[in-house]
This record gives C-alpha cells, structure tokens and sequence, in this order.
C-alpha cells in the first residue's frame, strides 16, 4: 500500500484526554479514531490489526470444533426476561421499535444462542458442540475512561459450548483453555498473561480469567509465588491461599482482562428449556459454557505490553504490514520496482512515497510499528538497509539476502 493514497494522517501530538498509553499510540498513528467516549472507529491499519486477531482466534476457535454463525445485535426484550437480565444486567443499551416492542443491543448473546440450540438439540446423540461468533457487542459501561480497553461498542469472540454432563464440559473447558494459550501465545502476550481464578458466580466455584500485567492495568491479581497461578481481588478472602497448591506466598501484579471462560451450567438452557433426551430416555437439562476474547481490547493490550518511547512494536503475526519502505528522492526508482516486487511476493509493506521530509517517515515508520523497515538510501552503495523494529542496529544487504529474509 502507498501512504500516498491512504486518508488517514499520523498525528504530531499525543490525545491528551486518552489515559492509556495504547488509546495514545493507536489515535496518533492513525489505527483508530475516537468518535465519543468508549466509542472508536478502526481506521485501516486498525481494521487490519482487528481482522488479524480475528483470524488468529477464528482458526483456534475451529479447531477447538467450534461452529461460527453471526447472531443479531438486536435481542427482543421477552428474551432478557426469561433469563432475567431485563432488569438485572445494568450494562443494557434498551430500545423500542415502531411497532411499540422492546429491545436490548446484545451485550453478550445467551439470550439468542440457548433458543437457537434449542431448535436442533433433542437427544444425547446431538451433542456435544459448540457455536461461535466475532460480531459487536454493546455494553452501557458507566466509566468508559480506558481508551481501547474498555469501550461502549467493541467486537467480540463468544463461544457457547453445549453438553450433555458436566464431565463433558470440564473435558472441553480444559480444551478451551489450551486454544487460549495459543491465540495468546500468536499474538505475543503469552509471556505475560496470567490464568487467574475469579468467581463463578451463581454458575460454579470459579471461573476463569486470562490477565495481562501492564501498568496501564484497571485491576490487581494476587499472583502465587509458588506456581504463578492467579486469584482475582474480587473472590480474596480475609487471606491468600493459592487454590492450586495452596501456597500463601504472593505478589501483587497490576492487569488488563484479555479473556474469559465461564462454566454457565444451565442458567441459560432452563430458561428456554433447552434439554434432551438421554440415554435412558429422561429428559435433561443442557450443560453449557461461555468463552469470550474482546478484539479491541486484545488489541489494546497487545500495544500496552509493546511499544517504546518511539511507539509500537507489533508482533508479525498482527502487524499492519510487514514492512515499512522508505526511500530517499535518488533511489525514488529502485523503490518502486522493490515495492513492486515485495507484492508480487505477496509481502505486505507500506511504502511511505508521501512528498515529506526524511525524518517524519523514519518518526512514522517507528510510530506504527511494521516488524521491518527498509531504507534505499545512495550511502549503501547500492543495497539495502533492513532493520526490526525490535532491534537498534540495520543490517546492510543485497537485495537477494533482503528477499530471502522477508520471505
């Protein structure tokens, strides 16, 4: 893609009413564009990043055996009532038609996938299986104060699993688990994400919470000493005590919510009576499960846990392009043909061909992050200059060698 061409400007000054520094870097280099508090537009290079994660958690989320479909934002309000979040979920944007009905924007989609599996549920041999969805959320969230990571409108992954006991479930909520691990490990925050043990709720003893250490964090965890495994502040009793090998030793970490998983039981299949027929033809109640990965936030995340005073640092896996070409006015030719070149490779790279001076492309190029910069400069007599955004130091190569890396 040519700079030249994209209708989005980077910005010289940092948003001063954005908190987060991810908020901050993403509006300055131009990934997204504030409209309201909690409300963000994905500009292109924001849009690329999202549809990146997406794809990474799609491809988990399938081979975790999940189905996707795309479930309506607009939830009738008789469905809210039979679970009884009508009037018990604050977060609800409520609406009404012209035909006088009642609605709620879906906050999360309980309330349409249990009659949705109801209507093709009817016997132990239809089950287990599980749906999924990427598809915006909308969430009248009271604070909305943390840029990106905590917003009125965002995408969001959920997946609803449906079993027949409650073994069956844990076997896949363990699954669902390790596909988590991995969307974290692929989009570079493994590292530094914690599995930490929340409450449950009416649904069960614990539910489970991925958490990234960030100094930008809204909430703390109590981090066991001894095997690393996390307890939210929320469910701490009057003192520690590690729920895996009951340790008491602990430090405290500060932390962005990344992801969830919930044991939801039959909370939402008895309200709709989603039940089947087992085997020894009684009827039965649906056990579920709910796993859900905000793609903003990961996003936002993903920013807080690497940048540098410079800016981002994407991991390859999410990063807008690959590579960031710049080239001075003499090797204005050689650029073009290498930019043309890198496509037909199929390698993704912004070429900063916009009529401005050498140092705001090299300010840019650090400020958006690609995993490589290339400078065609006549000082290389010839090759090429090829530097990770990672790294301090270039390396000075034949374009062959540069072609053969990037490949």
């Amino acid at each position: 893609m040519r700079y030249s061409k994209i209708f989005t400007r980077s910005s010289k000054q940092f948003p001063k009413e954005e908190v987060s520094i991810s908020s901050q870097l993403l509006i300055k280099g131009g990934f997204i564009d504030k409209v309201a508090a909690g409300i963000y537009t994905l500009l292109p290079f924001g849009l690329s990043v999202a549809n990146k994660i997406s794809q990474i958690i799609r491809d988990e989320m399938i081979k975790a055996g999940g189905q996707e479909v795309s479930m309506p934002g607009l939830i009738p309000k008789e469905n809210w009532v039979a679970t009884g979040r009508w009037s018990d979920l604050d977060v609800l944007f409520k609406t009404s038609g012209q035909d006088k009905k009642e609605y709620a924007l879906g906050a999360s989609h309980e309330e349409i996938v249990s009659p949705l599996a109801k209507k093709f549920t009817f016997s132990y041999k239809d089950l287990p299986f599980a749906i999924f969805q990427i598809q915006n959320k909308f969430r009248n969230e009271l604070r909305a104060k943390s840029g990106i990571l905590r917003t009125r409108e965002f995408l969001m992954k959920d997946l609803y699993s449906f079993h027949a006991d409650e073994a069956d479930l844990d076997k896949y909520y363990d699954q669902m688990i390790d596909h988590y691990w991995r969307i974290f490990e692929r989009v570079g925050i493994k590292d530094k994400t914690y599995l930490v043990y929340a409450s449950g709720g009416t649904f069960s003893k614990f539910s489970h919470e991925f958490q990234t250490t960030t100094e930008a964090g809204e909430d703390e965890i109590y981090v066991c000493k001894k095997c690393s495994a996390g307890l939210n502040k929320e469910i701490l009793q009057e003192a520690f005590k590690c729920p895996c090998c009951e340790s008491v030793d602990y430090e405290v970490k500060k932390v962005i919510e990344v992801g969830n998983i919930f044991k939801i039981k039959t909370k939402y299949s008895e309200p709709f009576s989603l039940d089947f027929v087992d085997k020894d033809d009684k009827r039965q109640p649906v056990i579920m499960g709910c796993y859900g990965i905000g793609i903003q936030r990961l996003m936002g995340a993903v920013v807080e846990v690497s940048h540098d005073e410079k800016g981002i640092v994407w991991p390859q896996s999410i990063a807008p392009f690959k590579v960031y070409l710049i080239a001075t006015p003499e090797n204005k030719d050689e650029a073009e043909k290498l930019y043309k070149e890198l496509i037909d490779k199929d390698i993704e790279v912004l070429y900063d061909d916009r009529e401005v001076g050498i140092g705001e492309k090299f300010t840019d190029a650090d400020l958006i992050g690609s995993p490589y910069r290339i400078v065609m400069s006549p000082r290389n007599n010839g090759k090429i200059e090829l530097k990770r955004r990672s790294q301090q130091e270039p390396k000075i190569l034949e374009k062959e060698e540069l072609l053969k890396i990037l490949s």
